[in-house]
C-alpha cells in the first residue's frame, strides 16, 4: 500500500465513557523494564504492556524529549495508575487487557506508515479496547 495524505474521518464515539474500555498507546518510548530498550536511533519496533502491568514495572528509553518527570512519575506519560482511578469511579468502563508503547522518534516514516502503524492497530483491535488514550512524550 502507498503512503498517502487522506485524511483520517472523523469516527464519533458510539458508546458512553463509562461503558467503554481504554487502551493506552503511547509514542514515549514506554516499555517493561525487562523489555528490550529501544534503538535511540530510530526504532518503528513496539512492546506489549499487559493490562495489569504495575506502573513501577514500566521505563522509558528515549533521547528526544525530556522525561525526566515521566522517569519521576510514569503517569506523566502512561497514564495507566489515572486510568484505573476513573474505571474504579465508574467514569470509564474498564482499563484494556493490552497496551502498546513505542518510540515516536524515526526517519523510516513510510516503514511505520505502511507496516508498523496498521500492525499496532491490529493488536488492539484484538483486544479489550473499545477506545485508545493516545499520549506522547
Amino acid at each position: 500500500m502507498p503512503m498517502s495524505r487522506r485524511c483520517i474521518p472523523y469516527t464519533p464515539r458510539r458508546r458512553e465513557l463509562r461503558e467503554t474500555t481504554f487502551a493506552l498507546v503511547t509514542t514515549a518510548g514506554v516499555h517493561l523494564r525487562d523489555q528490550e530498550p529501544y534503538d535511540l536511533a530510530g526504532d518503528n519496533s513496539w512492546r506489549l504492556i499487559p493490562g495489569d502491568v504495575a506502573s513501577d514495572q514500566v521505563m522509558v528509553t528515549h533521547e528526544h524529549y525530556d522525561h525526566r518527570h515521566a522517569d519521576q512519575d510514569i503517569n506523566c506519560v502512561f497514564p495507566i495508575d489515572r486510568l484505573r482511578e476513573l474505571a474504579a469511579e465508574g467514569v470509564i468502563g474498564s482499563v484494556g487487557d493490552k497496551h502498546l508503547g513505542f518510540m515516536g522518534y524515526s526517519q523510516m516514516v513510510r516503514d511505520l506508515y505502511e507496516r508498523a502503524a496498521p500492525a499496532l492497530a491490529k493488536i488492539v483491535e484484538r483486544s479489550r479496547a473499545d477506545a485508545v488514550l493516545l499520549t506522547a512524550g
